[in-house]
């Protein structure tokens, strides 16, 4: 059996540490993308301005690992959403909704007990590399019950 290639993507001027994870790790043409937190890749602090400048710049940072792979927001198919506390669920969400613009990705979001350095919220993603067709909206899966 020939063996699956699995490649490790990674973006200069990252706050994250290369020594615990990878950024993105491409397998076959699946992209998982680490956990994003609201950080400057060049000051590797916090972004300030609270929780949708942080959901901000967790987008802005995903966005750029998703380039380093040839691919864009509309790559991503399912996003998991961290906060530090439930009750940003609809700021972050206005946030999120300016990069998730159609054909929105399936997501989840959980309360966390803490987040890494006090952040407030982190996003991590699964994205397709390459084209994708969307099939015609009468072919969407719906419920008949």
């Amino acid at each position: 059996m020939e063996a699956i290639q699995r490649k490790i993507i990674h973006i200069s001027k990252t706050p994250y540490s290369q020594q615990i994870n990878s950024q993105a790790v491409v397998v076959d043409r699946m992209m998982y993308i680490s956990g994003q937190l609201g950080m400057d890749m060049v000051s590797s602090q916090l972004v300030g301005g609270g929780v949708e400048a942080q959901a901000r710049q967790a987008l802005i940072n995903m966005g750029k690992i998703l380039r380093a792979a040839g691919c864009d927001y509309t790559n991503v198919v399912k996003t998991t959403v961290l906060l530090a506390d439930i009750n940003d669920f609809n700021r972050v969400n206005e946030v999120y909704k300016t990069f998730f613009l159609r054909n929105l990705p399936a997501r989840a979001a959980y309360q966390v007990a803490a987040l890494p350095i006090g952040g407030l919220v982190e996003i991590e993603a699964v994205a397709v590399l390459g084209p994708l067709s969307d099939s015609h909206p009468a072919k969407h899966f719906t419920n008949k019950l």
